[in-house]
């Protein structure tokens, strides 16, 4: 353990996470590479379906980023899909970012993660209850997942079917008195259907990262300001760039979608997205995603 860097906390010990202390089945001791999260910061956990749409991708991407930019620590699964890829914006908007595994801590699991089981290595820290080498089982995961929601003051849900995994992890948060969010999602999305039904049940609508800031503290309360397009940064718009800004909102859509509602061929709409993104009117979220640019208050937030 010693010559691979892997440390165990026992939870006597003044270093173990006072958030794991008092939960319901806190675990006797940690093994940690890397360092832990920093008590003195605001952690948000963020979880959700293996197999994410476009719109799971981008959302996850922009909630990462944006909380990470008002030094938020993200605490995932480090699993395939939405916890993996929040982890990796985080860590490339250059901040930190926690992996609880269902496995050995020296278990790269999955194996296409093992860029980013290094990358956190670097900024950040792995953490298991399960002694090195223990192999990824599936009994395994639903118990780690106790410990990612306890790490957080917020837990974020970006895409999750009616009953999925994720379920669980909400489940414990709930018994551990933290706050929930969701990210709605259409209707008709079946990996809409669960945070779209933790939302009717009483969880937090993060429709955009201020709802979570406003949650942990770290901006004012927006209830009497009024999130709003800067008008004055249309005014010298083009009827192409108009057209284009017509299909944008603060949720992210995709280039896909902007083609086929503008019409335009790409050739066309990328020199065009360019120009809004240089002109301050939009901002990308994620790979191929695009929202539009609120205007930000004095006081930071949007």
């Amino acid at each position: 353990m010693s010559e691979a860097k892997i440390r165990y906390i026992c939870a006597l010990e003044a270093e173990f996470p006072e958030k794991l202390k008092n939960i319901p089945g806190a675990p006797q001791g940690i093994y940690v590479m890397g360092h832990l999260p920093d008590p003195g910061k605001k952690t948000v956990s963020i979880i959700g379906s293996r197999n994410n749409t476009e719109y799971g991708r981008g959302s996850a991407e922009y909630f990462a980023r944006e909380l990470t930019r008002h030094g938020v620590q993200i605490v995932s699964g480090m699993a395939r899909g939405i916890d993996g890829i929040s982890q990796t914006a985080a860590l490339k908007a250059g901040g930190e970012s926690f992996g609880v595994l269902g496995c050995g801590i020296d278990v790269v699991y999955p194996k296409e993660n093992h860029h980013l089981y290094e990358s956190i290595l670097e900024k950040g820290g792995l953490i298991s209850e399960y002694p090195p080498g223990t192999p990824p089982r599936a009994g395994l995961f639903p118990q780690r997942n106790r410990i990612i929601s306890a790490l957080s003051d917020v837990l974020l849900v970006v895409e999750a079917r009616q009953r999925s995994g994720t379920s669980i992890t909400v489940r414990f948060a709930l018994e551990q008195g933290r706050d929930i969010f969701a990210v709605p999602g259409r209707i008709t999305d079946p990996l809409s259907h669960g945070c779209n039904t933790l939302i009717a049940d009483g969880a937090g609508i993060a429709t955009c990262p201020e709802d979570i800031l406003e949650a942990l503290g770290l901006i004012k309360s927006g209830r009497n300001k009024h999130r709003k397009l800067n008008l004055n940064k249309f005014s010298g718009l083009s009827e192409t760039q108009l057209k284009i800004i017509r299909c944008l909102d603060y949720n992210p859509v995709s280039i896909n979608e902007i083609a086929s509602k503008t019409g335009y061929d790409m050739s066309e709409l990328l020199p065009e997205l360019l120009k809004l993104e240089l002109l301050g009117c939009i901002e990308k979220a994620g790979q191929g995603f695009y929202i539009l640019k609120m205007e930000v208050n004095g006081d930071g937030s949007r």
